[in-house]
């Protein structure tokens, strides 16, 4: 398990750094322009704090792998990551429309990897959780 976590950890903190190309790839200067300013600031104040958190999950994975399979803490951490990421599953299937990825490729393959990674995570983490 210490493998995974440390996969696992690394992917997070790569994908909290591709936050960081949001804004530009989904065009938020134009596209969130008739929000609030309110809103709009939301949007990068919570995207940064998601990015953050993600990332610190990672670190956490990384560097803690050990703690989170043998402490009780870390078991309780490693509960509360599984229903996290069953949470994100279950959003990627019933919350985001198919619209957003049927029939077109790059948005398709993009559900299919973050699909197969969210069940990854949820199986490393509830795992861990069962077997302590």
């Amino acid at each position: 398990m210490q493998t995974h976590l440390h996969i696992i950890g690394s992917l997070l903190m790569l994908l909290a750094f591709i936050h960081i190309i949001f804004p530009k790839y989904f065009n938020w200067k134009i596209e969130l322009q008739p929000l609030s300013l309110i809103n709009r600031q939301m949007m990068s104040t919570h995207t940064f704090f998601i990015a953050l958190t993600v990332f610190l999950m990672g670190l956490l994975c990384v560097t803690s792998g050990t703690q989170l399979i043998q402490t009780g803490l870390g078991n309780k951490i490693t509960l509360g990551l599984a229903i996290f990421w069953t949470f994100r599953l279950f959003f990627q299937f019933f919350v985001y429309s198919k619209k957003l990825w049927k029939g077109k490729k790059f948005e398709t393959i993009i559900h299919i990897i973050f699909s197969v990674f969210w069940v990854y995570l949820t199986t490393v983490f509830f795992t861990i959780y069962f077997n302590n």
